[in-house]
């Protein structure tokens, strides 16, 4: 599968200086990087909250679909990696606030021992199938 586009550096986002944002292969496919509960200017919004990392992570998402030229009903599969799997309801909240009456995507949900920062709380990456 050809790699077609790498979008770096998206507006209203954090910088990504290691990473793409997104990666747009054969024309179809974008596979957007794990988003965080981080502002424009780095800074981590809602430290200790859960929603507001997840609602910050879920902008950052809004603003690469935007990018790229796609809407939430695009997105076809989500992985979430959680600190506490047991806070799935306020994820699932936030998601379908930001989802609308988009179709729900595939999606998974994991819990792990940490993230890149001990501070986040949050990471979710997606699948988006192109208009």
């Amino acid at each position: 599968m050809p790699i077609e586009q790498r979008l770096t550096n998206i507006p209203g986002n954090p910088v990504a200086n290691r990473y793409s944002d997104a990666v747009v292969a054969s024309g179809r496919v974008a596979y957007i990087s794990g988003q965080i509960g981080l502002d424009a200017d780095g800074n981590l919004v809602g430290p200790g909250d859960l929603r507001a990392q997840t609602e910050q992570s879920l902008r950052n998402m809004a603003n690469i679909l935007n990018e790229l030229g796609a809407t939430w009903s695009d997105v076809i599969k989500y992985t979430w990696f959680v600190l506490d799997v047991s806070q799935a309801a306020i994820i699932r909240d936030v998601r379908d606030s930001f989802l609308g009456d988009a179709p729900k995507p595939a999606s998974s949900l994991v819990q792990v021992g940490g993230l890149v920062s001990p501070d986040l709380l949050i990471e979710v990456e997606a699948v988006v199938a192109l208009p």
